[in-house]
């Protein structure tokens, strides 16, 4: 798994979702996958092959959340500069076609929330804001065409 850089908040919800899934849903779907075994022939029990098909499910998730934890690398906050856009940062562009103003924070994989404003480094836009500075403009590759935003503030 490739290392996955994200912010310390961002590792600590990881590390939570962890525990729950361990804590709690592990032991739901074991107690699960029991019950259905008492209640007889295993070859034509639907419930036990939903719990086993969950149980899998779960293990999965579990693994995948912790290969993520394990290979995370935490990004320094206080060293991120606001000269021009990167990682963490916040940025309010101007849509050059429709002149509506929005605000991004460019987050990691995992925090990304576009209800949040918080937009994957690995979007289109964010990949086109990256390195600009205020009063450049972004042209940005999406599905529609060419987009560009005009970079009006960068903060944190």
């Amino acid at each position: 798994m490739a290392t996955t850089y994200m912010t310390a908040e961002g590792l600590q919800k990881l590390k939570e979702e962890l525990q729950f899934l361990e804590g709690t849903e592990r032991p739901r779907v074991i107690a699960a996958i029991a019950e259905a075994r008492d209640k007889g022939d295993l070859s034509e029990n639907a419930e036990y092959d939903a719990a086993k098909e969950e149980q899998g499910h779960l293990e999965s998730k579990i693994a995948l959340l912790k290969a993520k934890i394990m290979d995370a690398r935490i990004i320094d906050e206080k060293s991120i500069k606001t000269d021009e856009v990167q990682i963490l940062t916040k940025v309010r562009v101007k849509n050059l076609k429709n002149g509506q103003e929005k605000i991004f924070q460019l987050v990691t994989e995992g925090e990304a929330n576009i209800l949040e404003g918080k937009i994957a480094v690995t979007t289109p836009i964010a990949k086109g804001l990256l390195g600009k500075k205020v009063g450049e403009i972004a042209q940005v590759q999406v599905p529609a065409g060419t987009m560009e935003f005009e970079v009006l503030e960068i903060s944190l």
